[in-house]
């Protein structure tokens, strides 16, 4: 099916933006473009959102917490990683979307200001969201949520940072009962059939995702397990936590989100794997003007409320 009139409008509203050419983009100036890009229409209201840090491998680590209702715990809580290729987006580009996911789930919410390349590449911002989730677990009672109900998820880089993150947690702790893996970054290879598909003009391109691998893992391989979740061995996703994995038909991402749910429904992790037809990537995050957008939330939330109760 073509792409939605919703996001029809979005993508002529980006061709009418002067194209900066890829060679010329700096990560400094691409954090500001997205910054303005991620301003959400309205936002969910929440019982208490509370900015603080934690300690991370190399220094503390902000996170914000999103409570969304006075009643009192201890609830089932994910731990979130933004998206934006590992180079751009913070906790302010994903506040809208936190609010949004607390408020349908009725978990707790905590977001993620994971370290960036490329000032701080792999394994950086893996290990600050390493660290981030052991002080979720560790620190429980201190937030109201329940140790035993924990998740993790993001969008895109995050989706990433969050199958990785849920890979490393069964072989070492902390238990982790659910993750939520939106258009998931999976194969450094780039080379799925969706990557040529929708290589260009449906926002995120092709060009574009080599650029952000590029400023995450340099010369590094890029086929690494920890960098790229696909390449795993069979037996490190076996007796992983039950997924929920979230593709988009016109991005560039889906076919390795899509092989990525197949690999874990191979070794026996319990998997629901759903492509929204007709939008791009970055839907997810545009439930006040895309309705695939909030019906993705509010898949996400059930999933979320069905695993950890």
């Amino acid at each position: 099916m073509p792409v939605t009139a919703e996001v029809q409008t979005i993508l002529d509203l980006l061709a009418a933006v002067p194209e900066v050419p890829l060679e010329e983009q700096t990560p400094e100036a691409l954090r500001e473009a997205y910054a303005q890009m991620s301003i959400t229409a309205g936002k969910a209201e929440m019982a208490s959102v509370a900015d603080r840090s934690v300690p991370g491998p190399n220094g503390d680590v902000p996170i914000r917490v999103y409570v969304p209702t006075t009643e009192s715990g201890p609830r089932p809580a994910i731990v979130y990683f933004h998206g934006g290729g590992w180079v751009i987006g913070d906790l302010e580009t994903h506040d809208g979307v936190c609010r949004s996911l607390a408020a349908a789930s009725g978990l707790t919410v905590v977001s993620v200001d994971y370290r960036l390349a490329p000032e701080h590449p792999f394994p950086a911002p893996l290990e600050d969201c390493q660290a981030a989730v052991r002080w979720v677990a560790d620190n429980a009672a201190e937030l109201d949520v329940d140790p035993a109900r924990l998740a993790v998820g993001g969008d895109s880089a995050g989706g990433n940072l969050a199958a990785v993150v849920a890979r490393e947690a069964a072989a070492s702790g902390p238990a982790l009962g659910f993750q939520l893996l939106v258009y998931p970054v999976c194969d450094g290879t780039l080379t799925r059939p969706s990557t040529v598909d929708n290589a260009e003009g449906y926002f995120l391109t092709t060009p574009m995702m080599g650029w952000f691998w590029g400023h995450y893992m340099g010369t590094r391989d890029w086929t690494d397990p920890m960098a790229s979740p696909i390449h795993a061995p069979d037996e490190a996703l076996a007796g992983l936590p039950p997924a929920l994995v979230i593709t988009a038909e016109f991005d560039p991402l889906r076919d390795e989100g899509e092989a990525y749910a197949e690999r874990l429904r191979a070794a026996g992790v319990d998997v629901t794997a759903t492509r929204y037809d007709g939008v791009i990537h970055g839907f997810f995050s545009m439930g006040d003007f895309v309705p695939d957008g909030k019906a993705a939330i509010d898949q996400a939330a059930e999933a979320l409320r069905g695993a950890l109760g």
